[in-house]
């Protein structure tokens, strides 16, 4: 059995003493990457109990399927197309919840499968209809939903359904752990929405789609992409599969393997195009509303927002399908067109969850920045990236000073002027070495040739790099990699420049 994490273990406790003090329907929040499907099948194994889990979505009936297999849980699947691994006298069963809805309580084909423990992921969706009769089927069990984002669609708390929360811990939490990577954003359009309406609490689809895909918004992506994405594997949201087609086709102009998917894509089509991006055969995946869940691939590195929201779990949810750590990975870049950050906030910002039906999720941090209390996003203007105001920018370090002082260039060294003069940053002759062999190792990441680390040596250091130095390359510090994303970026700039005049 897999092994769980310190806070994994602690929240599988915390339901087990809720339970026996009397609580009956428990949602645990836990954001995206974080492990829900290994606390449920946790919770399933060490227990006695008959248990029920519930989705919708045919990747996450796997997953769980999956992971209960590998913990040794004997088990039953019940989902259109699998009739094989029907085994309706096993103890735990796993069902999609449109099959389930089907043929026990649409069409009285097969009995409701006996459950003291109904488990509901994506528990979000809990409020619609067919998990409400579910659960009526259910007056006695124990139910345990599981989300990133526990609020309906309008935003508000799902506490018409569950009773008690148990809260992970959040993003920022689980970056510093090292269980999530950090999120590093771009937000090169915040696109002019006035006059779209709001229908169910977000923007109605097809007055959406109509404002952003336009031939300039959309080869914005595109560009955005080449300048900022590092030819990282991506998924971009799109607003409809119209916008999502149109964008597919402009990255394959402009030489990207890019594929299209939305839900009439057949299972097998689909299931090949997400095993060609995961080994990184395709670049770019465009789809509409169907990767937002469910969908787990840690090495993809891009989330492109193409699909403005007024919802803040689907913007979550979204952000969420990169924050997954994989060998090599350090952050996953956000290329956010849609506005959503302006409107959301930060992926690693504090979010106060409710139960409440009456009221909604918030981001205090957030929501102090809207309201001018606190520092509000600006963009780097040495790399693009957003910022706080008044913080170091987390992709490149730079941090304009007062104008009492400025930074100067000073034999290749940024350095802090004072009384007139400048005062470079000093290192070693050891510490410049091993800064080449850094670049030589940055330089073959990227797939250059050991030469490119002279240049941005002597870019970096104002002189060339010593003849006598080891030409070994050595695993960049963060330090090292942000310098040379820095130097690809002012050289992008520079170049569209020159091209402009």
């Amino acid at each position: 059995m897999t092994e769980l994490r310190p806070y994994q273990a602690e929240v599988a406790a915390e339901f087990e003493r809720l339970v026996a003090q009397g609580k009956r329907r428990v949602i645990v929040v836990a954001p995206t990457g974080s492990g829900k499907t290994v606390i449920a099948c946790a919770i399933i194994a060490a227990t006695p109990r008959r248990a029920l889990v519930i989705s919708h979505r045919r990747e996450i009936v796997k997953q769980t399927s999956d992971k209960l297999a590998a913990a040794g849980v004997a088990h039953g699947v019940i989902q259109a197309g699998d009739e094989k691994k029907l085994r309706p006298l096993a103890a735990a069963q796993v069902a999609s919840i449109q099959t389930l809805h089907a043929r026990a309580i649409r069409s009285s084909t097969m009995p409701m499968p006996l459950a003291d423990l109904v488990i509901i992921d994506e528990a979000h969706h809990a409020c619609a209809v067919t998990y409400r009769k579910i659960l009526e089927a259910y007056p006695d069990a124990i139910v345990l939903g599981l989300t990133a984002t526990p609020c309906r669609g309008d935003g508000r708390g799902l506490g018409g359904i569950f009773e008690t929360m148990i809260e992970c811990p959040q993003v920022a939490d689980l970056i510093i752990g090292g269980f999530l990577v950090k999120a590093r954003v771009y937000a090169p359009v915040n696109p002019d929405l006035t006059g779209v309406r709001t229908v169910k609490g977000d923007y109605h689809e097809s007055q959406l789609a109509d404002r952003m895909d336009r031939d300039k918004l959309v080869g914005d992506i595109v560009t955005h992409w080449h300048k900022y994405g590092e030819r990282r594997r991506t998924i971009a949201f799109a607003c409809s599969v119209a916008h999502s087609i149109h964008i597919r086709d402009e990255f394959v102009k402009s030489g990207v393997h890019a594929e299209h998917l939305d839900g009439s894509t057949p299972k097998d089509e689909r299931d090949a195009m997400l095993a060609r991006l995961a080994s990184g055969a395709t670049d770019v995946i465009a789809n509409c509303m169907v990767l937002t869940e469910g969908f787990d691939c840690p090495d993809i590195g891009c989330i492109t927002l193409a699909r403005p929201t007024k919802k803040m779990g689907l913007f979550r949810q979204m952000i969420g399908r990169g924050l997954r750590p994989a060998d090599g990975k350090t952050d996953v870049v956000i290329l956010d067109h849609s506005g959503a950050v302006f409107r959301h906030g930060l992926p690693e910002d504090h979010v106060e969850w409710t139960l409440d039906p009456d009221r909604h999720a918030e981001a205090p941090a957030h929501q102090a920045r809207l309201e001018h209390k606190a520092a509000s996003l600006i963009e780097c203007t040495q790399c693009s990236a957003l910022r706080l105001g008044g913080q170091p920018c987390p992709a490149c370090g730079f941090l304009p000073r007062r104008p009492a002082q400025y930074v100067a260039h000073v034999e290749g060294e940024l350095g802090l002027v004072t009384n007139g003069k400048a005062r470079a940053q000093a290192y070693t002759n050891e510490e410049k070495a091993r800064w080449y062999q850094m670049l030589i190792g940055e330089a073959l990441h990227r797939g250059k040739k050991p030469g490119w680390a002279w240049y941005l040596f002597r870019d970096k250091f104002g002189h060339e790099p010593d003849r006598f130095w080891e030409r070994t390359a050595f695993t960049p510090t963060p330090e090292v990699s942000s310098f040379v994303r820095s130097r690809i970026i002012a050289f992008a700039k520079a170049k569209e420049r020159g091209a402009a005049a």
